[in-house]
């Protein structure tokens, strides 16, 4: 396929702000005004709505799956990376809300699901022991991306190493402000309550 068509096929497809049009649509008006302002997920959820949060994350993790999944089918190899970061520059960089996105997170894991499902499912899996223990998504998501570098390092496959530890860094990059937090023991943990 082309590198172009691929660029602006997972762009496009990270690009849709699920968070923001779903939240919209159920007369929550919008996501960007509560909580952390983020369009993702966890903000999603601040709004007390499970399902609706739960929806977007299958969405945001959708849009990064797909455009990887139509590379995986027209060629491979580089075709899957390209189509899975120019999803998550998408999701992060939306031209629709001035280039003001999320972070990264669920579109990366849609994203490291379709390069290999061992990367996702080691991202999953730490996810869910660190957001257990600590109740802090953003921890979660720090220590999920840097479990599946390792598990993609592991995988003796250099461009999967070098695209997974690459993926990793995106999402620590987007959590700069998060990680000041933890350091300083003030990132607040998630409620399930409207904020």
């Amino acid at each position: 396929m082309s590198t172009i068509f691929l660029l602006l096929l997972g762009y496009l497809s990270g690009s849709i702000p699920f968070g923001l049009l779903l939240t919209r649509t159920a007369g929550l008006g919008d996501i960007r005004s509560i909580g952390s302002g983020n369009i993702g997920a966890t903000n999603v959820l601040r709004t007390g709505s499970k399902k609706l949060a739960a929806l977007t994350l299958a969405c945001d993790c959708l849009k990064g799956l797909l455009p990887v999944l139509a590379a995986k089918y027209w060629g491979g190899g580089m075709d899957e990376v390209v189509a899975g970061f120019a999803a998550l520059a998408g999701h992060i960089f939306p031209v629709w809300l001035k280039f003001k996105g999320g972070k990264g997170v669920a579109t990366g894991l849609g994203v490291l699901l379709g390069w290999h499902w061992i990367f996702g499912l080691a991202f999953i899996a730490a996810w869910i022991v660190i957001f257990f223990i600590t109740r802090i998504s953003s921890a979660a998501a720090l220590t999920a991306s840097f479990v599946a570098a390792v598990v993609a390092y592991l995988s003796a496959e250099p461009i999967w190493a070098l695209s997974v530890l690459a993926l990793a860094a995106v999402v620590w990059l987007t959590h700069r402000s998060n990680i000041g937090r933890l350091l300083k023991g003030a990132e607040p943990k998630s409620t399930f309550t409207r904020q």
